[in-house]
């Protein structure tokens, strides 16, 4: 395996950048909406009329977390059918209650629901923060304002060896109601007593960071996140960790594909949607009206009647670009025999036959041959078969749409861990791979 190139560290650390920039859905749309505005997108607001221009470039966002960018071919729609890539850009974690504030034994604690599936293990005895964003009072309403924390807040320590006698054997828990609630400091020092003051206290923590007054916090959601920056390691430095690279990593591959993408024949779309951890079942989420809400407008504003629309969506091809599990050698009855991933060995090809990944043969190949015109390599993953398969935006998308799709990913370690590791040459193949696909 060669040495990763410039050009690759360099891809790898724009993605830490843009990771380190986007501790929650709100703040990865955010970061993807600074990008898209620099490279001259135009912003679309849903609730007014849209005039398109062919060859324009264009992004809409719904509910502060998911956001769909395109450009618009320059062919007639009907002839070429779309593009589409779509990722999500929510990840496994712990987020605040509504009322989160416990008081008692001297210290103030915030209760935390769990979203998704994370490695609960892996967020102990690390420094943790708090991200999101809050809704405050105006004089005209209310307004919606990020906020983040950049110094270390919170914390879930562990026990003991000498009170947990068995971990190492059986392996380290919590209770999801008692015991995994996160120390914010000692009462005294915190200027608090009891509950009531140590919400105060909260309060007065996000109103400040909002840069509004406490008396005009109306409500949150906030999560608490890794507070490591990513970083790259190995003997030559050829990995990525960093957290949330599910899905981010995908996330941006498809962003920097599509910005990367200049003038093509057919549009092209990337589409960064909310809660695919949780099922995607929400007005922003890949299951929602959001992506066939847009599709709709721009076969519109192209020209095409109901006809049209679906002769385009018969000529189209979606890619759902979630990460892969790449194979680990300390584990290896976790993975099927002949289907062992590598970091650093360019994007993967996932298959299920019950349909929890939507590839089939026809767009397998497809996306193999758009990684042979960009000149990276290509993997093939099929999940053990006594082993659950996890499964992503891909097969819900698709059936919304009607579409042939393919899901693929770039390989990685720990997935839901607090701290994921990818591959440095990984990511500059994803994203050659998907801009071919843009051009197919």
């Amino acid at each position: 395996m060669p040495q990763p190139s410039a050009s690759a560290r360099s891809t790898a650390l724009d993605l830490i950048d843009f990771i380190d920039a986007s501790p929650t859905p709100w703040h990865a749309v955010a970061t993807a909406v600074a990008r898209l505005a620099a490279a001259g997108f135009t912003p679309l607001e849903e609730s007014e009329r849209w005039q398109l221009e062919p060859g324009g470039r264009y992004y809409t966002v719904r509910g502060g977390a998911s956001l769909l960018a395109f450009v618009v071919g320059s062919r007639p729609l009907v002839d070429t059918g779309l593009r589409i890539v779509g990722a999500h850009v929510d990840s496994p974690g712990l987020r605040l209650k509504p009322q989160p504030a416990l008081a008692g034994d001297g210290l103030a604690r915030l209760a935390v629901e769990v979203y998704g599936g994370p490695i609960l293990a892996t967020f102990a005895d690390r420094d943790l923060t708090l991200a999101g964003r809050v809704v405050v009072r105006t004089k005209t309403g209310q307004e919606t304002r990020l906020v983040r924390f950049t110094r270390p807040l919170l914390r879930l320590a562990n026990l003991p060896i000498h009170m947990n006698r068995e971990v190492n054997e059986q392996g380290l828990k919590f209770n999801r109601q008692t015991e995994l609630p996160l120390l914010l400091g000692q009462l005294g020092l915190f200027g608090a007593s009891d509950e009531t003051s140590v919400d105060a206290r909260l309060r007065g923590l996000l109103a400040g960071a909002a840069q509004a007054e406490a008396c005009d916090l109306l409500s949150w959601e906030m999560l608490a996140h890794d507070l490591q920056p990513g970083s790259l390691w190995g003997a030559s430095e050829e990995f990525i960790a960093s957290r949330q690279l599910d899905n981010l990593a995908s996330s941006h591959a498809a962003l920097s594909a599509l910005l990367a993408t200049r003038q093509p024949a057919a549009t092209c779309v990337a589409g960064l949607f909310d809660h695919e951890e949780v099922g995607s079942e929400s007005a922003t989420g890949a299951a929602g009206s959001f992506c066939v809400d847009v599709l709709e407008r721009i076969a519109a504003q192209t020209g095409c009647d109901a006809e049209d629309r679906r002769r385009a969506l018969a000529r189209s091809f979606f890619v759902s670009a979630d990460m892969a599990h790449a194979y680990q050698p300390n584990f290896p009855a976790a993975f099927e025999p002949a289907h062992r991933i590598m970091i650093n060995g360019g994007p993967v090809i996932k298959t299920n036959v019950n349909q929890r990944y939507a590839t089939n043969a026809e767009t397998a190949a497809r996306f193999m041959r758009c990684c042979e015109q960009a000149g990276v390599p290509f993997q093939q993953y099929a999940h053990r078969a006594d082993l659950g398969c996890g499964s992503t935006i891909g097969p819900l998308l698709a059936a919304r749409l009607g579409v042939a799709a393919v899901d693929v990913g770039s390989p990685l370690w720990a997935m839901h861990s607090a701290r994921e590791s990818a591959g440095v040459a990984d990511q500059e193949y994803m994203i050659a791979a998907l801009r071919a696909v843009f051009a197919d």
